[in-house]
């Protein structure tokens, strides 16, 4: 009975991620808190649900040519090291997996706020992209890209290992200020190109920790594949100013609990 609730669950985060976009992490790990798993063992199985259900995305950014490759592996340069030394980390200063689990409550909660913020924000932020002289702190920071995307890849490492979130509208939105000059679907598939191998490393890390549920995980890939595709094709047909802000409170009501409680 419980498989059933596992398979209903993976196909409602499957359809949201559908019809919104939203990486599945900021949905999963929150709905399998709920369930009452562990918090180690709900981000460990997130991390590979979200890397198999994401990558046919990058298969098909690829195709496209929507991939900027270069700023993908300096995105890994920082992202990669960053999450096998917080997986160390954790393996090496805690006694057990139930010692850090309020860590990884407490930055999943940061996280559903950064995400939200950014759903709420969106809209100005792609706007912003367009004013032809942005202000000079920021024209300062995109003159050093390259660097300020290492630094946010060794952020991105460390968040995503321990909280699952972070990959996808976060990611994406700090992109979105440091190179001004790509397209809204360069900048999907370039932060696509990168969740995947992340939350798969990360997720392998967790794996050698123990921290990963197997059937949980069949359960919930067994409910989402199809409800992804179903959610998408409804997707398109769905303004934008409806169902982000609705996810984004929910996201924001998430995280604060989380982080604060």
């Amino acid at each position: 009975m419980d498989i059933l609730f596992y398979i209903i669950a993976g196909a409602a985060v499957g359809f949201a991620v559908g019809l919104t976009g939203v990486g599945g992490g900021s949905l999963m790990t929150p709905i399998l808190l709920l369930f009452g798993f562990p918090p180690q063992v709900a981000v460990g199985t997130d991390l590979l649900y979200a890397s198999i259900t994401k990558s046919g995305g990058v298969l098909l950014h690829r195709r496209q040519g929507t991939i900027r490759w270069r700023i993908v592996l300096t995105l890994f340069l920082g992202s990669i090291p960053s999450s096998l030394v917080t997986v160390y980390f954790l393996d090496n200063v805690f006694a057990d997996s139930e010692a850090y689990a309020g860590v990884l409550t407490s930055c999943l909660g940061v996280m559903l706020i950064l995400t939200a913020t950014v759903l709420l924000f969106k809209s100005r932020l792609v706007s912003g992209r367009s004013v032809k002289e942005p202000p000079r702190v920021l024209r300062a920071i995109q003159q050093k890209a390259t660097i300020y995307t290492w630094i946010m890849g060794v952020a991105l490492g460390v968040l995503v290992t321990l909280s699952s979130v972070g990959a996808g509208a976060f990611g994406a939105a700090i992109l979105l200020i440091l190179y001004p000059r790509l397209s809204s679907i360069n900048i999907i598939g370039t932060d696509l190109a990168h969740a995947v191998p992340l939350t798969l490393v990360a997720g392998i890390g967790h794996l050698f920790l123990g921290n990963v549920d197997f059937s949980l995980l069949g359960s919930l890939l067994i409910g989402s594949l199809p409800a992804i595709y179903v959610g998408t094709k409804l997707g398109n047909h769905m303004p934008d100013n409806i169902m982000q802000p609705i996810l984004a409170s929910t996201l924001l009501a998430l995280g604060v609990k989380y982080a604060f409680f």
